[in-house]
């Protein structure tokens, strides 16, 4: 019985890895990607505010667009 059961457990364990065999995305799925709702931040107002934010605290100039000074008033 024992015996039995280890060879259940190793077939369930190799079914459940194969499941990860085809990972990655093919070239017919990149057209559903690359849609605005699939980008991480699709509000354009809150990727704005995030950008202010960052570019205000990291005080670098250049950047994305514009220069920043760190004190918020770019």
């Amino acid at each position: 019985m024992k015996h039995h059961m280890i060879k259940v457990g190793f077939i369930l364990s190799i079914i459940s890895l194969s499941g990860c065999a085809s990972l990655g995305v093919q070239p017919w799925q990149r057209d559903l990607l690359a849609e605005p709702e699939m980008s991480v931040s699709a509000n354009a107002v809150d990727l704005a505010l995030d950008d202010h934010i960052y570019f205000s605290k990291e005080g670098s100039s250049g950047g994305r667009s514009f220069g920043g000074g760190g004190c918020g008033c770019n």
